[in-house]
């Protein structure tokens, strides 16, 4: 599938609301240890930090459509020679046909105009997704431990 990641305006990003949702089941469906945490913050508060970071030039987001719909998006943030890759989604229908792919490349060129050096990514465990990042050169660095109090 040949597609081309297009920039999001701030005002673009409640857009993904769909997108979002669907990442956060992803994640209560293969996270080893944490279903049923996420979300962690509402959709909409993440959408409105989102399109502040977008506004204020310190994260860019590029989505993919068909038909006008979005069916994965991109946010690498940006700050200074650091970056993360804070969000990388494709549908479940899309995937396996390259498309986190072209938002890997289009994330890495962001961070490469924007003479980031050094760019991190967090993956919760279980996500086959981290094989991808792998392929472009993160190892891992730490592992962050956390536990959840049940009532």
């Amino acid at each position: 599938m040949n597609m081309v990641p297009r920039l999001l305006a701030p005002e673009e990003v409640p857009f993904l609301q769909d997108c979002l949702c669907e990442l956060a089941d992803y994640h209560n469906q293969v996270s080893l240890h944490h279903r049923g945490a996420y979300p962690g913050r509402p959709p909409a508060q993440v959408l409105e930090e989102f399109s502040a970071a977008v506004a204020a030039g310190t994260s860019q987001i590029a989505v993919l459509e068909k038909d006008r719909c979005p069916i994965g998006f991109v946010k690498a943030d940006l700050h200074r020679e650091a970056g993360k890759l804070d969000y990388l989604f494709i549908q479940q229908s899309f995937r396996g046909q390259g498309l986190g792919k072209v938002l890997m490349d289009w994330a890495m060129g962001a961070f490469r105009a924007a003479g980031v050096r050094r760019v991190e990514v967090k993956v919760v465990a279980g996500n086959p997704a981290i094989h991808l990042y792998e392929k472009y050169g993160f190892q891992l660095n730490a592992q962050i431990l956390w536990r959840t109090e049940t009532p």
